[in-house]
């Protein structure tokens, strides 16, 4: 049986944030392990400093789930879902080191808006609707691309394409 070839053209926008939904949803489960491992080696020390230290933990985990599943199938569990798959610019399987700039970029969906809710003190409710704000901002880059890749995706020379191998499966 002969394997489909991969289209060259980018999955609709939608599609893409209900694919990093879903991602979110997974995360969850691996945040709750990831932080369940590090409260039970600290022993669920509440100090600043472990505070700090458990967000970069997670940040380092974040970014061993994702840049593991980028570079050996070009995939997460999300995006094989939802038939997405992340290629190098060269139409190629990702290298390590393109799989860890964009992961780094990819986190400028919520920097700017947390920034903005730390320069203005916001609280709460008001702190989430800054970091929406900036995400919708952020996702809005896609559609001044001609090829309506994202910004973070431009910047690390990487695509996001839809998978056809995955859905032919189906």
């Amino acid at each position: 049986m002969k394997k489909p070839s991969l289209s060259l053209s980018a999955p609709k926008i939608g599609t893409r944030l209900i694919c990093m939904l879903y991602e979110a949803v997974l995360l969850f489960g691996v945040a709750f392990i990831a932080t369940l491992l590090f409260d039970v080696t600290t022993q669920n020390s509440t100090t600043p400093t472990l505070r700090y230290a458990r967000e970069f933990w997670l940040f380092l985990i974040f970014g061993v789930y994702f840049i593991y599943f980028w570079c050996r199938t070009g995939q997460t569990l999300a995006m094989k879902t939802w038939h997405i798959r992340v290629i190098d610019s060269e139409r190629s399987k990702l290298p390590i080191i393109k799989a860890i700039v964009r992961y780094c970029l990819a986190w400028m969906w919520f920097i700017p808006g947390l920034a903005i809710a730390y320069q203005f003190e916001l609280k709460n409710w008001s702190s989430i609707v800054a970091v929406l704000v900036g995400a919708i901002a952020w996702a809005i880059t896609a559609n001044f691309d001609q090829d309506k890749q994202f910004l973070h995706d431009k910047l690390a020379k990487t695509r996001l394409i839809i998978d056809n191998a995955t859905s032919a499966e189906k």
